[in-house]
């Protein structure tokens, strides 16, 4: 097949992300086994305006403020003649309505949709120029077919007005080769990771409160990840004097990453919502709990009880008791990080492009019926 993907990043982008992540293992897969797959993405200052990135051909049009006033007409202008038998839409922060641009086929790609939580992070008028962009979902992109990371996002989606019978839910995959257990490394105190972006949104905060509750001797917690929020969150930790056992990381390497997951008793997200709690996967990959709020999108990525703990969203008090349950019991980590191993093993890139590709080829084909 001749796809195009539609993404405001591509992997080599400074804010690249997750959603980044999938898409060069999943469209790279499909390129390799001969589909040509093109990408159409922003742009940063000094970027190449064409890459070719694990076989995929990289178009970077814009900038990360301004592509959506350019991506429609660069794809009219060079790209429409190719006569793709799909574009696929990232819908990644704002949507770009390409159900308007004229194409015969269209289908739309979610991991996750911001709605009310945009106004935790963003400035008001960014988060109200999000807010109302995804207002539209329902009305332009309502009889399109949709590829979505979780039942979360697709229930999300259903929400907005999207025909549920046209979603097909794919999970995200993971590298279980990478990601794998050393009991070795474990810390003979009980040690909590959080991984992941210091944004606002994420509750990294409420980790921490919930941390300054758990009273287990020795116990620490080890924030891993950059952004923004880092020094409220560290003000944070002073005002509650876990100076001593909450250690800042800031961004580490792949590596450092996996050997933090093996060292750790358990990780530790507590945000609102996310399309898919990867973190989590990796997690148990490693052989290690998940601790999680019961949220949209981080519920389906452990199995309460069996390989993690989930906690309501923002209760800090049954946070607190999850993390201490963990660190009361070496042999409980053992058992859940064993189950969590298995869990994590059903999920893999190879799964999530053959899947991918066959969702595709039924959509091209229900067109040329």
């Amino acid at each position: 097949m001749r796809i195009l993907v539609v993404n405001w990043n591509d992997r080599e982008n400074p804010f690249a992300g997750g959603a980044e992540v999938h898409l060069h293992e999943v469209f790279g897969r499909l390129a390799a086994q001969g589909n040509r797959i093109d990408l159409l993405s922003s742009g940063w200052k000094n970027a190449s305006a064409r890459a070719f990135l694990d076989g995929i051909d990289v178009h970077r049009v814009g900038t990360r403020y301004t592509f959506p006033f350019h991506a429609r007409s660069y794809y009219r202008d060079r790209l429409a003649a190719q006569g793709y038998d799909v574009i696929v839409e990232d819908l990644n922060k704002i949507p770009l309505y390409t159900p308007r641009w004229g194409a015969t086929r269209v289908v739309g790609l979610v991991h996750h949709l911001f709605g009310a939580t945009i106004f935790r992070e963003a400035s008001p008028p960014m988060a109200a120029a999000v807010w109302i962009a995804e207002r539209g979902i329902g009305s332009v992109y309502k009889t399109i077919p949709f590829e979505a990371v979780s039942e979360s996002t697709a229930d999300d989606l259903a929400a907005r007005g999207v025909n549920r019978k046209n979603i097909r839910v794919i999970y995200n995959g993971m590298d279980t080769e990478f990601f794998t257990p050393d009991v070795s490394m474990r810390s003979p105190t009980p040690l909590f990771a959080y991984v992941g972006r210091l944004k606002r949104y994420k509750g990294v905060n409420l980790v921490i409160q919930a941390f300054a509750r758990v009273g287990s001797p020795g116990a620490r917690l080890h924030i891993a990840g950059a952004g923004d929020f880092r020094d409220e969150l560290e003000n944070l930790t002073t005002s509650l004097g876990l100076q001593e056992s909450v250690r800042f990381l800031g961004y580490i390497s792949p590596e450092e990453k996996r050997d933090l997951l093996r060292k750790s008793w358990a990780t530790v997200l507590a945000s609102p919502k996310e399309g898919w709690g990867l973190t989590n996967l990796e997690a148990q990959a490693c052989g290690t709990p998940a601790i999680a709020s019961d949220s949209p999108g981080l519920k389906e990525s452990l199995i309460n009880g069996e390989t993690g703990i989930l906690a309501p969203h923002a209760d800090t008090i049954a946070l607190a008791a999850a993390m201490r349950r963990i660190a009361s019991s070496r042999d409980l980590v053992d058992t859940m990080g064993k189950a969590g191993r298995r869990f994590a093993e059903r999920f893999t890139w190879d799964r999530s492009a053959r899947d991918t590709f066959s969702h595709l080829q039924q959509v091209v084909q229900r067109g040329n019926e």
